[in-house]
């Protein structure tokens, strides 16, 4: 059983190394948004929801080396409001609300979904779409909802939800990589 894990884990990386120019265009972007005062917010949920947070812990702490903090918010993180989102709005809202709240036109949305079918992160990349924000997904096998619906999309091709978590993580290491060389951080 682990080595059938690590055999797929190999297999994903080996394939998710083909979207290396794509994460390099998306840090560029995220330097260039940094720069101009905007902000990134990220949704997902379960797993996803995880790799939300830690994307948004390395920008507003630090990934390798020191440097300024950056706007960066997960949006499952404020639980007293998306209680009160899930119970006022219901749990389709639950993302969808706060990016009106906090995401402004030019800002950045990266949303996490295994599937690429959970309603409320389809509905918070929809909203992000209609107030202008650019929209990235991180999903498992495309085609699928949340890949069609935004700006730029990396489908990890994977067996298992597991696997796809794991290359999410590598990818957002690598995306705060891009974005820290991209904003002259020192190395």
């Amino acid at each position: 059983m682990i080595e059938e894990h690590f055999t797929a884990l190999g297999a994903a990386l080996d394939s998710a190394r083909s979207a290396a120019p794509r994460i390099e265009r998306w840090g560029r972007h995220l330097a260039q948004v940094f720069d101009q005062g905007g902000r990134l917010l990220a949704c997902g949920n379960g797993g996803s929801a995880a790799e939300a947070q830690h994307l948004t812990g390395e920008l507003v702490g630090r990934f390798l080396h020191d440097r300024q903090p950056l706007s960066a918010i997960a949006l499952h993180a404020d639980t007293s409001a998306g209680t009160a989102i899930v119970n006022d709005y219901g749990e389709h809202e639950f993302f969808a609300r706060q990016v009106r709240a906090h995401g402004r036109q030019g800002d950045v949305l990266v949303a996490l979904s295994t599937s690429g079918r959970s309603q409320n992160v389809v509905a918070a990349a929809k909203t992000a779409q209609e107030i202008g924000m650019t929209a990235w997904a991180l999903t498992g096998p495309a085609p699928n909802r949340l890949a069609a619906l935004c700006d730029d999309t990396i489908a990890v091709d994977a067996p298992s939800v597991a696997t796809v978590q794991e290359i999410h993580l590598a990818v957002v290491h690598a995306l705060c990589a891009v974005l820290d060389e991209s904003l002259g951080v020192p190395a």
